[in-house]
């Protein structure tokens, strides 16, 4: 894909806020692609994608605001959808599609990429025959339009693989309707990404569709099977002939963190087959397909990775000296987030950081820590007893108390990796930065619970943590003031 002139063509992608999106955005940066990036809300963009990508303001229902984003645009991928809007969203996604589409043409855009889904049967759910409808209006009233439809999306962050995530680990006994033994194709995220992208060098000067899917036919309840067994969850299911898709969509509500809305679409779209009938793909597209075991162990791998790399210290709004931020979730795991400003300067602030653990304590409730320890002896546990090897000096893979050190940057980071016995796995983190008149302190607690004993677990604790955590951050910032670590202060909510 070149311009005559020699200068690469302008790329834009709306949906980049979305989950496909978001990998899309990464995987086209990468290749060196001039990239724009459509937002109702560019300052909820900004920071997330490189420094060349220019987030332009744009929403696909207000046609008047796609003339200036499309000026230039060699190529649009349109990953927008509404199912999130309520009822009516077949209307918003008709409406979209046909202001982007007409916006396309008149600002002479050669081609248009879009992600439809699959779907076979006599009667195609709400949500995909309005995926086919976007496709069609796309086909027929714009540019030449490149759609591909998938199935099942495995990788962290695909609302349909955390529905199977979170039933498989909230539920050891499930009911299983009928939609659950509906055959699937399930596609790794990496693949679909590859696809989009090497859609940008198909020389193909009409419209066309093409059917992507991963190797294997599955039905759901295959695919939870699957999951479970690499999570190491042990889960009964019973099959029934009832339970309506409405009925189904409202117990996910209750069983899951999906609104019940999105439930009972998503649900009613599970009762179509969506397997691939037209293999055309596999002979455009050099696409190594990763099989569903694989494509789920990598996207746990993917996000142990984004886990290592979150900082948890985006800005927030702090009243008073403490704020703290509890009950967010990245991925399946649970976190609870505190900062604090100190006057001291970020040596000092991190200084009690790096001397935690060991003779010096938790600075806050150590007999509770040293209780917890106590208990995990008669557990089998590595309990309390290996302390840590020197009052100061860190350093990766050092063991302090029952936690590992997993990284540190001297005056910066320091995260620690749970080795007690737990049901799911835990880190703390803690991060210094500097700010106006001293630093601000980030403490992070995150959990990711095993089945439904570790969600018991967490939030059986739950009153205990807030009052060790909040007591911590406030001995840590006591410390580094010089003052007695046993004054607490009240943290204010964000």
């Amino acid at each position: 894909m070149a311009r005559e002139d020699g200068r690469q063509p302008v790329v834009l992608v709306a949906g980049a806020s979305g989950y496909v999106g978001g990998h899309l955005v990464a995987a086209l940066e990468k290749k060196g692609v001039r990239l724009r990036c459509l937002a109702r809300a560019p300052g909820d963009l900004a920071g997330r994608f490189g420094r060349s990508t220019k987030i332009v303001h744009g929403d696909v229902l207000d046609a008047d605001s796609l003339i200036a984003a499309l000026e230039g645009v060699h190529t649009a991928y349109y990953l927008v959808h509404s199912m999130e809007s309520g009822a009516g969203f077949e209307g918003h996604d008709r409406k979209g599609a046909r202001n982007f589409t007409r916006a396309a043409r008149r600002r002479g855009v050669r081609r248009v990429i879009y992600l439809g889904g699959l779907g076979g049967g006599d009667r195609l759910s709400p949500h995909l025959a309005s995926r086919r409808e976007v496709g069609a209006i796309l086909a027929g009233e714009g540019p030449p339009t490149l759609e591909f439809r998938a199935s099942i999306i495995i990788g962290s962050g695909s609302l349909s693989f955390e529905l199977i995530r979170h039933l498989v680990n909230r539920l050891p006994v499930m009911i299983t309707p009928r939609w659950v033994r509906t055959r699937t194709q399930p596609i790794f995220i990496g693949d679909v990404v590859t696809y989009l992208v090497l859609g940008l060098d198909l020389r193909e000067h009409e419209s066309a569709v093409f059917e992507i899917g991963g190797p294997r036919h599955l039905s759901y309840g295959q695919l939870m099977r699957e999951y479970a067994s690499q999570v190491g969850l042990r889960r009964l299911m019973i099959p029934v002939p009832l339970l309506s898709p409405r009925i189904s969509g409202l117990w996910l509500g209750l069983v899951t963190p999906l609104h019940a809305r999105i439930g009972r679409k998503l649900i009613d779209s599970l009762r179509n087959e969506t397997i691939v009938r037209d293999n055309s793909a596999l002979e455009r597209f050099p696409v190594r397909r990763l099989g569903v075991s694989h494509a789920m162990a990598a996207a746990l791998r993917e996000e142990d990775s984004a886990v290592a790399r979150t900082r948890w210290s985006d800005p927030v709004s702090l009243n008073g000296r403490t704020a703290r931020c509890s009950g967010r979730r990245l991925g399946a795991r649970v976190v609870d987030r505190q900062q604090a400003r100190t006057a001291a300067s970020p040596s000092r602030a991190f200084a009690p950081i790096q001397r935690i653990g060991g003779e010096r304590g938790w600075y806050c409730a150590t007999w509770l820590w040293r209780l917890r320890g106590w208990i995990d002896l008669k557990l089998g546990g590595v309990g309390m007893r290996r302390g840590r090897p020197h009052p100061v000096e860190l350093y990766r893979g050092q063991t302090l108390d029952f936690w590992c050190v997993e990284d540190f940057e001297p005056g910066r980071l320091l995260r620690l990796r749970a080795e007690m016995k737990l049901p799911g796995r835990a880190w703390l983190q803690f991060e210094v930065c500097a700010a106006s008149e001293g630093s601000r302190i980030t403490q992070t607690a995150i959990f990711d619970p095993r089945g439904l004993g570790g969600l018991l677990y967490w939030y059986a604790l739950y009153p205990v943590h807030w009052i060790i955590f909040r007591g911590m951050l406030r001995g840590i910032v006591d410390h580094a003031e010089g003052r007695s670590a046993k004054r607490a202060a009240p943290a204010a909510s964000t």
